[in-house]
């Protein structure tokens, strides 16, 4: 059934007239986007077990006919995609509407998924996102991993334990043995975790102490009740703080040597005495 309609709607849609081409260039003007316009993506929502439909637009813009090839792409979702065609000929001026069903697995996780419709023109790429939300039970987990500390830097890793999409929010504090080093208020992070996604990313410290010894917290938040900690320890010692420390060794090195010398000065008399005595004897 579903390429029977396929068929038939790429008959219909190879009809629909495109805008004019527009002049100067030799490359064929095209573009990629979901069917019906308007829209940024597909976005499609369902229980497991069920088939979902869509179609994606190829609007060729040039005067000359058009080879296109399509292809599902990005992660375990691209598989439940199927494309009426993964190539086809657009003529000029003209759109096609390709229609696409998604097969949701009857044991797929309920939650966010996405994938990718890729069209591919002379080894020009375009690629129209697919957001798949899987009705069900909806989870917000999120765990912080591999906090270390490296000179003016923090490193992270971010992790999406959950089955729906994360914006995370991030607080940063430091202490020492001083006290408080860094208070950083939790704020949005420029990233989106998708179910499953990892994410490495740095925090800047332009100004860690010369010497101390430092307890680092990263506390990570999202919607939905998502909440994580990581935590690291590290041992800072600036050159500058290094030069004063080896100095100061050397410095007790010498005084005890000298107290060392000083001593062993003052026994010399008396284990000569001795000697001189033990002589006469």
């Amino acid at each position: 059934m579903f390429a029977a309609t396929a068929a038939l709607l790429c008959a219909l849609s190879t009809a629909v007239p495109a805008a004019p081409a527009p002049s100067g260039g030799s490359a064929v003007p095209w573009t990629a986007q979901p069917a019906a316009g308007g829209r940024p993506y597909v976005y499609l929502e369902g229980p497991p077990g069920t088939v979902l439909e869509d179609a994606l637009s190829v609007t060729n813009r040039g005067d000359r006919p058009l080879t296109v090839r399509l292809a599902a792409k990005e992660g375990r979702t691209a598989a439940w995609i199927a494309l009426a065609s993964d190539r086809l000929t657009v003529p000029p001026r003209t759109r096609a509407d390709i229609p696409f069903a998604v097969t949701v697995p009857t044991a797929a996780v309920p939650g966010d998924h996405s994938a990718a419709l890729v069209a591919t023109v002379a080894g020009r790429q375009s690629a129209v996102r697919v957001r798949l939300r899987i009705s069900g039970p909806s989870l917000a987990a999120l765990t912080v991993e591999d906090v270390r500390l490296d000179g003016e830097r923090i490193h992270y890793a971010l992790v999406n334990r959950g089955n729906t999409v994360l914006s995370p929010r991030l607080a940063v504090r430091a202490h020492g043995l001083t006290g408080q080093l860094l208070a950083r208020p939790a704020r949005p992070l420029p990233v989106t975790l998708p179910p499953g996604g990892r994410i490495e990313l740095t925090e800047p410290w332009p100004d860690p102490p010369g010497l101390d010894s430092v307890d680092v917290s990263l506390r990570a938040t999202a919607a939905g009740g998502a909440r994580a900690e990581g935590t690291a320890e590290a041992l800072y010692v600036s050159p500058g703080a290094a030069g004063a420390v080896g100095a100061l060794g050397l410095g007790m090195a010498a005084g005890g040597a000298a107290l060392w010398r000083v001593r062993r000065r003052g026994r010399h008399p008396y284990d000569d005495d001795t000697a001189t005595v033990g002589a006469v004897r």
